[in-house]
């Protein structure tokens, strides 16, 4: 990831994007504001970038539909960053393959440190710690390269990732056969700024039964324990 890092930024309200471009600016971030989709592919096509940070109310192709198509060929991680607050938008913007979801008014100390988090979760394999640099888990054919962020199915196929999705399968496989809350999934794969959005694990697990599992409505890995949370009933080694 190059230093400092470079945030595009989909954005049709002037003031607000300079608002975070200045503030970002001082924290060592550097950042492009666009006001629309055929600018940010513009800017894509220009240089890479180390995240994007998308608005949803955009003139012409709005933001939900720019999420999608951007996961769809892209690792980058995506934050939404909206007005619009109602939970089926949140839910619906993370299935699309958001990593966070902020609503406005935000709070700027906050949005960098979501920022920070979600950039920590997709930092370049050499930038990993040393005590992880040749761990693996292995389940049921399955092989979860830590190094590499990158999972691979029992048929040796890569299975494509967005960096919210490699973290929980990471806590699950790092907790086999244990209850976890979604409060410490929660934990474990955002850390403390993500806010108390719990329904964010449920979509997350939902994507990664599509992903994993044989039969995701009949899942045999990730098992939802009433009331509790969820299990990830299978054994787990090390390599």
């Amino acid at each position: 990831m190059a230093s400092p890092n470079s945030i595009l930024i989909v954005e049709d309200d002037a003031e607000i994007g300079e608002y975070i471009s200045l503030y970002l600016a001082g924290h060592d971030i550097q950042t492009k504001v666009v006001p629309n989709a055929q600018e940010m592919d513009a800017a894509f096509a220009a240089g890479p970038y180390d995240l994007l940070i998308l608005d949803l109310n955009l003139p012409g192709e709005d933001g939900l539909s720019i999420c999608r198509r951007v996961r769809s060929d892209k690792r980058i991680p995506i934050i939404i960053l909206t007005a619009q607050s109602e939970d089926i938008d949140k839910i619906l913007g993370l299935e699309l393959g958001a990593d966070d979801y902020i609503v406005k008014p935000f709070n700027s100390r906050e949005l960098l440190a979501r920022i920070r988090a979600v950039l920590r979760r997709s930092e370049a394999p050499n930038a990993v710690d040393a005590r992880t640099m040749r761990q693996a888990y292995l389940f049921a054919g399955w092989r979860v390269d830590v190094l590499a962020r990158e999972v691979v199915a029992p048929c040796g196929i890569k299975v494509a990732m967005t960096g919210a999705e490699f973290d929980l399968l990471h806590a699950l496989c790092e907790n086999p056969n244990r209850v976890l809350t979604r409060e410490q999934l929660i934990n474990m794969t955002h850390g403390p700024t993500s806010g108390p959005f719990e329904r964010s694990i449920d979509v997350l697990i939902s994507r990664l039964r599509q992903k994993i599992e044989a039969d995701p409505k009949k899942p045999a890995f990730i098992q939802t324990v009433r009331s509790e949370g969820y299990i990830f009933s299978t054994q787990v080694a090390r390599a």
